[in-house]
């Protein structure tokens, strides 16, 4: 398995929770108030793809394969879901979400994470994952699962050098599913893709009595230097900081069922 390991025993959910506030955060993160706007700006002047909310999908043509095979990847996302454990709480894996992602409201069967593989869940989505290997630039991939009547409230991604793509996989009809970003509200479809910036302030709903499952995807912009050798650096800081090793250890503690199954 790919994925870090640590020794530390491990309490309730409520105690990583409670860890999040005296583990230290990335720089990037500490200080993004000051500092990602300066860098958004430089990597945007370096995109190869235009800098709005939403981009045009026909400039990813790998997101065709997605589409031709969602069936495929929704079945896989089904079975594994509905297997125990399930998937884990974002927040619960990544404290750091849990001002947006309550425990049990946002679930998150991860893939691949910030260019780390999940080899246990990858093996157990073999179509899935021989085409989220073929995204170029690929940084995360995720089933991405959330409860009805959740409201995610509005909040940023934390770099432009990464672009957005959702799948729509199980999405209901019985209510309002849709995202805003920026000033545009989407709402997804069942087997098309949805390519967007999530540096831009969006927010999401699930006004609806039914759960909803997409593949989220991030991966790397493309870019001209200096805006490339910029985004590389920030995320392979974000990669090696604390931010993302503590989410590495605590999914290895969730696959090792350390973390209680309805977290």
């Amino acid at each position: 398995m790919d994925i870090a390991t640590s020794e530390a025993p491990i309490g309730p959910v409520g105690d990583i929770a409670a860890r999040a506030d005296s583990c230290p955060r990335p720089l990037l993160l500490r200080w993004g108030k000051h500092l990602r706007g300066t860098f958004d700006r430089l990597i945007a002047a370096s995109s190869l793809v235009p800098n709005t909310p939403v981009l045009d999908m026909r400039a990813f043509p790998w997101t065709t394969a997605l589409r031709d095979n969602w069936e495929a990847i929704r079945d896989e996302a089904l079975a594994v879901i509905g297997t125990q454990p399930g998937a884990p709480s974002l927040a619960a894996i990544s404290p750091d979400h849990r001002a947006i992602a309550p425990l049990g409201k946002w679930r998150s069967l991860f893939l691949w994470g910030y260019g780390y593989r999940v080899d246990e869940n990858l093996a157990r989505c073999p179509h899935t994952s021989r085409l989220i290997e073929q995204v170029p630039g690929l940084n995360s991939a995720m089933f991405s699962i959330l409860a009805p009547g959740t409201h995610i409230p509005a909040h940023r991604g934390v770099t432009k050098g990464l672009i957005t793509c959702h799948m729509g996989l199980v999405v209901p009809r019985d209510g309002d599913v849709r995202m805003r970003i920026g000033s545009r509200t989407v709402r997804w479809a069942e087997g098309e893709t949805l390519v967007f910036d999530d540096t831009y302030d969006h927010e999401v709903w699930n006004d609806s009595a039914h759960t909803r499952i997409v593949l989220l995807i991030q991966f790397r912009r493309p870019l001209r230097n200096p805006g490339r050798w910029i985004a590389d650096t920030l995320l392979g800081v974000l990669r090696r900081s604390a931010f993302v090793q503590e989410a590495r250890a605590n999914l290895c503690r969730w696959n090792r069922g350390e973390i209680a199954a309805d977290a």
